[in-house]
């Protein structure tokens, strides 16, 4: 197991639709493991395979919810099925979201309240369970990483216009652009 680098927005495999697993050998377990490791050190609550540079769909999470499901998993060729996302502006207190390839920084966004996740564990069995509140807001956020969405392409306004001017000051949109857990300052001050 290692710590990998994550991905800064403007990185290509970011922006990438990510290919279908269709392997599950030693090789995916380890990639699965060194995402775990990463999501570990970066103290994320989820990981696409993108953030690290890995073009393949899977994910990982780690989040205590009231849906019964494990709190630490992964799911591999996901398939989401959601309720409809309410048409209200999102609550800057309260939708927040953050992400480890959009590092320190966090906007409001609107998700569906619930998500029916599909998919595969590392060994190929089927994986099937629902999510409700922020667990499915996490699914939906590392989701859309395998389909090259980042939750910032999502912004409304006002805060897709304090997206383009951060992301402008930072100097992203270009690929190159990483961070390394445990070593670089944590941006999110855990």
């Amino acid at each position: 197991m290692s710590i990998r680098p994550v991905t800064i927005y403007g990185e290509p495999v970011l922006h990438t639709r990510a290919q279908e697993v269709t392997q599950f050998d030693d090789e995916l377990r380890a990639l699965i493991a060194d995402m775990f490791e990463t999501m570990d050190a970066a103290h994320g609550v989820g990981l696409a395979a993108p953030q690290i540079g890995v073009g393949l769909r899977i994910f990982t999470y780690e989040y205590e919810n009231e849906d019964g499901v494990a709190p630490r998993g992964l799911v591999v060729n996901p398939v989401l099925t959601l309720s409809k996302v309410s048409g209200a502006a999102p609550d800057p207190d309260e939708e927040e979201e953050g992400c480890l390839s959009v590092p320190g920084l966090g906007f409001p966004l609107k998700r569906a309240e619930y998500a029916r996740v599909q998919g595969f564990d590392g060994n190929g069995n089927p994986v099937d369970f629902e999510a409700t509140g922020w667990f499915a807001r996490i699914m939906q956020h590392e989701f859309d990483h395998l389909n090259s969405t980042l939750y910032v392409d999502r912004l409304v306004s006002p805060w897709n216009r304090r997206w383009a001017k951060a992301k402008r000051n930072l100097g992203w949109g270009v690929p190159n652009k990483t961070w390394m857990p445990g070593v670089d300052p944590d941006p999110f001050g855990h």
